[in-house]
């Protein structure tokens, strides 16, 4: 899962208020029942110390959250101010989990939020292609690419020579507005950032597309015949199809990362350098190094709940409270490991997955429940040793 939609949190100082807020719940009290369950929330939250302002602020915003759509939703305030807003993939355990801290406890976040990958999706036929993205908080369009008009259109008559150079004339039409598309398509896909690409429309136009296509967007390409661009095209399954999409992709990636993980923390030590880490006190020196490219988390696992030392910049972390006025902060608070991990890594531009079944894993897991692949490895080339 990427963390770029953390950035609004990792970026301001706290304390934070961390709601996880049901929403699912539908019957002629539901509205009653929210606003209840707004005022319950935010009762606890004072109880743990948030300010008047911004438990004042949640509970007004939660009272007045739409019934529909999402299961729930992860709310994070601070200073009166609700900085971000999340929906949740399913609803939290009870009507809400709250907490007052001071960085965002975010590990509850990764555990009831689908991962939804941003898909890009590409509308096809013989003339050009409308796209689309879609993510969690909606769909969008993202422009659209016109190739030749003529000669587009087989004529189906005759067999002298005029008529084949005709017909090769429409081919080579089809084949420039093909490469046309890929071409804007690829660069669509560095500007939206975009993980996967759908290809919409006939099979011919869409093959003709997906041929003319880069790496990385081949491998990352499906194609449907549902959705074509034409405004009577059958777009009444295209849903289905990104979502079937996205989960395999979600467990190919998943499982992909977890392979690289375990044969990479399996290199013999020594001379040999390891891009693995497990364990928190590996993990924070990777941390506060911004060396964390894929963050590892096994809900449950021990580590995940162990407490570490933050500073006010999410790369000020250590294992011991002592450390932390090295790197610049006089005044360190004690925090969840996952949760000031997440931050890191967050503010680093790395992303996390979450084991949700370690049950259906082909194969060991950190141990502790936390670990990462790392951009480079550690200068010494050798796993840290617990130290506490």
């Amino acid at each position: 899962m990427e963390l770029a939609f953390l950035n609004p949190v990792v970026e301001r100082p706290g304390p934070w208020a961390s709601v996880y807020f049901d929403t699912s719940r539908a019957s002629q009290y539901a509205f009653k029942e929210q606003e209840l369950a707004a005022r319950e929330a935010c009762d606890e939250l004072a109880v743990q110390g948030a300010d008047e302002r911004t438990c004042r602020t949640l509970r007004e915003v939660l009272s007045d959250l739409p019934r529909t759509g999402a299961p729930g939703r992860a709310l994070f305030a601070t200073g009166g101010e609700v900085v971000l807003d999340v929906p949740l993939g399913e609803a939290p355990q009870g009507r809400s989990e709250v907490s007052w801290s001071p960085v965002p406890h975010l590990g509850p976040l990764l555990e009831h939020r689908t991962e939804n990958p941003r898909c890009l999706i590409a509308y096809i036929d013989r003339k050009g292609a409308d796209f689309e993205v879609r993510d969690d908080y909606g769909r969008e369009k993202a422009g659209h690419q016109e190739g030749q008009d003529w000669p587009i259109h087989r004529n189906r008559h005759g067999a002298d020579w005029s008529v084949r150079h005709f017909e090769l004339a429409v081919e080579e039409t089809w084949d420039h507005n093909a490469g046309e598309i890929a071409k804007a398509l690829a660069e669509t896909w560095e500007e939206t950032g975009a993980r996967m690409l759908v290809l919409a429309g006939d099979v011919r136009e869409r093959r003709a597309v997906h041929d003319r296509l880069p790496e990385p967007l081949k491998s990352a390409c499906t194609e449907t015949e549902y959705g074509g661009r034409a405004a009577s095209a059958r777009r009444e399954r295209l849903d289905e199809v990104v979502d079937e999409a996205r989960e395999k992709y979600v467990r190919q990636h998943t499982a992909e990362l977890l392979d690289r993980f375990r044969s990479r923390r399996a290199q013999v030590p020594g001379d040999v350098p390891h891009d693995a880490a497990e364990g928190v006190p590996a993990l924070v020196e990777a941390a506060r190094e911004h060396r964390i490219g894929s963050l590892v988390i096994r809900p449950g696992g021990p580590d995940v709940h162990r407490e570490v030392w933050v500073g006010r910049e999410p790369d000020q972390i250590a294992v011991r409270h002592t450390d932390i006025p090295y790197l610049g902060d006089t005044e360190p608070v004690a925090v969840r490991a996952d949760d000031a991990l997440l931050r890191a890594a967050a503010a680093s531009g790395a992303e996390a997955v979450v084991v949700h079944r370690p049950e259906d894993v082909d194969g060991d897991l950190p141990s502790g429940g936390l670990g990462a692949l790392l951009r480079w490895p550690s200068a010494r080339g050798e796993r840290l040793e617990e130290s506490l």
